[in-house]
């Protein structure tokens, strides 16, 4: 007769005659006398009420845990013996119950039978017999079939029952990491057994592996077999995955395409665009039949730009059995193929129509709303194009957002009815010893007859000098005046006629003054640049003077060599040169966009000669900032 059979059998006989002695509660007496009686339900509901009375002694527990066994509530009694266990840790008997039961249990076997054998370990361990043949009978055949399966691996090819039996057998061992090594090996050589990752995420639980254990989970929870998709997500905390966890769960399970787009729907959120293109492609080279992800990575695409990659993918769609899909695509591809064609050979008024019904198929397309903006400034509405350009510049994309939010930042002060604009050069130069400052706040009507603006303007012509010196350099005034401007192509034209205060000595003179400007300039994607300007300036207050100015620029990212030559119709000495060095002209992070600065260093020769003035060659180090804001 086994010694669990022997030990029950002979605390059973004592039970209802030795445990009744002394003073008792009523409901631990009324326990007793149904026990007497052999009614065992009167009796385990007496024995619960008398553990509510006294929650912290192990002996009624141990009672009410035999008095279940007789009713056949193994469950129930395993966990009575536990808690006994939990407040008795010396009472080997009720150890020995719990380990003989646990061993016996059906629910989760591989848990339980681990558990019993740590049981009877430490019982045996004080010299008790009982434990040490039951150990004995647990672990032997365990050692067994750990080197059986061993041997059998080493000596014929590899299969999934080997590794899962000799992994369930090392777990019932306590040998943890050669459990999770072959769970592992049994789970790559047939994926389609989910459960083998809630094993893994029982033995990382064991091992204290909280990172892998919550990976198997979220594999498991995101698995095409129902049964073990529950159990996992029944494990799972009530927060949602982070990013790296649903990679460590991808790592586990690669080919896993629920768990591929739930990530990539995720990233979406995040705004990572790329990061989702990355997991709809991979669900794509599993699966090329998933025509969900097709679509969904062909909208990306399109969204950033790239027609030629979406195209294929939204073929594919079009192509196969899902008319909803197949009809969102159709809805918003067929009308922006008529879009571009209809931009391309300049119908304009046709490309306005498909692109607002691609907007229509599509109300989050930003390159849709670009090329609406795009449409209608080459329309003349730029009151309308600057509201497309204002929601394009929202794009999660960062080449559809900046290109949207230059030509608003360009739009915006052509559509208001006032525009002022606003703009200092301060500098100092080596050349004169001398700092100077040019500035000019002009305020100006937006609207008129014959695209003609008036203006009101108040300019800034300054230098720390005392006044005698630099004399032709700085009028030491501020200039408030009157003006018209007009513009036609890339000529601007303007006239303005007021008074200069000089700051010095407060003296009121009229001024006139006018010109005309050109300006032109390219950038390569490579961040090359070239800049042409010149300008033809009339000013009263010198003598009716004509001055030119042509100015070069040719560079790369914030470096360049700059030419400028400048001459006059009076012939005057200072005003007619010609200069030309290397310079640097850069932005600081963290200051205003349109704040830049720049450092030139500069060869200059006169074209007149003097015979008051300095006609040898000079050198001139110029340092300061330019900054403009338009409102």
């Amino acid at each position: 007769m086994c010694p669990q059979i022997l030990l029950r059998l002979a605390i059973c006989a004592i039970l209802p005659l030795g445990l009744i002695a002394g003073s008792e509660s009523s409901s631990l007496s009324r326990a007793y006398d149904a026990l007497r009686d052999k009614s065992y339900e009167t009796a385990v509901t007496a024995f619960q009420e008398a553990i509510g009375d006294e929650p912290a002694r192990p002996d009624i527990r141990k009672d009410l845990a035999y008095t279940l066994l007789k009713i056949g509530e193994n469950e129930a009694a395993l966990e009575q013996f536990q808690e006994a266990m939990r407040l008795d840790p010396a009472d080997q008997n009720v150890a020995l119950e719990f380990a003989f039961l646990s061993f016996e249990r059906k629910t989760d076997p591989i848990t339980s039978k681990a558990l019993a054998r740590r049981v009877f370990d430490r019982i045996r361990r004080s010299g008790n017999p009982t434990a040490e043949t039951a150990f004995e009978n647990v672990d032997g055949p365990l050692r067994n079939g750990i080197a059986k399966w061993k041997q059998a691996l080493e000596i014929g090819p590899e299969s999934f029952s080997a590794h899962y039996e000799l992994a369930q057998l090392a777990e019932q061992r306590d040998d943890l990491a050669l459990s999770a090594a072959h769970y592992l090996r049994a789970r790559e050589l047939l994926p389609a057994r989910v459960r083998v990752l809630l094993d893994l995420a029982r033995v990382y639980r064991s091992l204290g592996l909280p990172e892998e254990t919550m990976a198997a989970l979220i594999a498991a929870s995101r698995s095409g077999e129902p049964r073990a998709a529950e159990q996992a997500r029944e494990q799972l905390p009530t927060r949602y995955p982070y990013v790296y966890e649903f990679r460590q769960a991808l790592q586990l399970d690669p080919g896993n395409a629920i768990l591929h787009r739930e990530l990539a729907y995720l990233l979406l959120a995040m705004e990572d665009s790329r990061g989702a293109e990355a997991e709809f492609a991979l669900i794509i080279q599993e699966s090329p039949d998933d025509l969900l992800a097709a679509a969904q990575l062909g909208f990306l695409y399109l969204a950033r730009g790239d027609r030629d990659a979406a195209m294929p993918l939204f073929q594919r769609v079009l192509a196969g059995n899902d008319a909803a899909l197949s009809a969102r695509v159709r809805a918003v591809i067929e009308p922006r193929l008529m879009a571009d064609r209809s931009l391309k050979a300049g119908f304009l008024n046709d490309a306005l129509r498909y692109l607002n019904i691609a907007h229509e198929g599509d109300a989050g397309d930003y390159e849709v709303m670009l090329k609406l903006g795009w449409t209608y400034n080459m329309l003349h509405d730029d009151r309308t194009a600057i509201r497309w350009f204002d929601l394009a510049r929202q794009s999660p994309d960062p080449a559809i957002a900046n290109e949207a939010l230059r030509a608003y930042e360009n739009l915006r002060p052509a559509t208001e009815l006032f525009r002022t604009t606003a703009w200092i050069l301060p500098f100092y130069s080596t050349r004169w010893h001398d700092v100077f400052g040019y500035g000019q706040v002009k305020i100006e009507l937006n609207r008129g007859p014959l695209k003609i603006h008036p203006y009101l303007s108040t300019r800034l012509v300054a230098d720390s000098k005392p006044a005698s010196q630099n004399q032709p350099l700085s009028e030491k005034s501020f200039i408030v005046g009157l003006g018209i401007a007009t513009q036609w192509r890339r000529f601007v034209g303007w006239a303005e006629a007021g008074s200069a205060i000089n700051y010095t000595h407060v003296s009121l003179r009229p001024d006139y003054r006018g010109g005309l400007s050109w300006a032109r300039g390219w950038t390569s994607e490579r961040k090359y640049f070239a800049e042409l300007n010149g300008d033809e300036v009339f000013i009263s207050r010198f003598g009716n003077d004509w001055l030119t100015y042509l100015q070069s620029r040719v560079g790369y990212r914030w470096a360049l060599f700059q030419t400028n030559l400048t001459m006059d119709t009076n012939r005057q000495h200072w005003a007619n040169y010609i200069e030309a060095g290397p310079g640097i002209r850069f932005h600081i992070p963290g200051t205003p966009n349109r704040l830049l600065f720049s450092v030139n260093y500069m060869r200059g020769y006169y074209l007149l000669t003097s015979s008051t003035g300095p006609n040898a060659p000079f050198t001139d180090l110029r340092a300061g900032f330019w900054y403009a804001i338009t409102k």
